[in-house]
């Protein structure tokens, strides 16, 4: 009886997807140079965290936790600080969604020096980690006026250089 029990448990968690969720729960982080380092959810929670809230639609929030993009990019090599000038002020981080949703954001508007830290990778919100619909990852970009770039079930971060006007 328990192994049917233990079967049909794991039929249902398959077919809601669950199973799919829990062998994506890392993010593939490319830098300039085509370094990619894998982190997962694990990685990640061992980062420094800071508290953000996400704005939603309706005027609604929520208190999440996440760590600056900056500390991730920085573990590809993208250029911050005062390295950041020049040609790197054309390059862009390009952020992949599960669902084929992308979100680009210059890679000034990730740097600490620039704008303060106001990009996260959230993996809590609401005391929890993300579910299955949201996460394990959430982009947060603090300031915008709709959360159109806080992309959900985030995979991918890339840093790209535009090519030369």
């Amino acid at each position: 009886m328990a192994v049917r029990v233990g079967l049909a448990l794991g039929a249902v968690v398959l077919a809601l997807g669950w199973g799919a969720a829990a062998g994506a729960q890392s993010v593939a982080v490319t830098g300039l140079d085509g370094k990619t380092v894998q982190l997962a959810s694990t990685d990640l929670a061992a980062l420094p965290h800071q508290p953000v809230t996400l704005q939603l639609e309706g005027g609604k929030s929520e208190a999440c936790e996440g760590v600056p993009l900056s500390l991730i990019l920085a573990r590809v090599g993208a250029p911050q600080g005062k390295a950041l000038r020049g040609p790197e002020m054309a390059d862009v981080v390009e952020v992949g969604a599960a669902d084929g949703y992308r979100v680009a954001l210059a890679l000034a508007e990730t740097d600490p020096v620039m704008r303060g830290d106001k990009i996260f990778l959230a993996d809590r919100c609401g005391g929890a980690a993300l579910g299955a619909g949201e996460g394990p990852f959430r982009l947060i970009v603090v300031g915008d006026g709709r959360p159109a770039r806080s992309a959900r079930q985030v995979t991918s971060i890339s840093v790209r250089r535009l090519p030369p006007g």
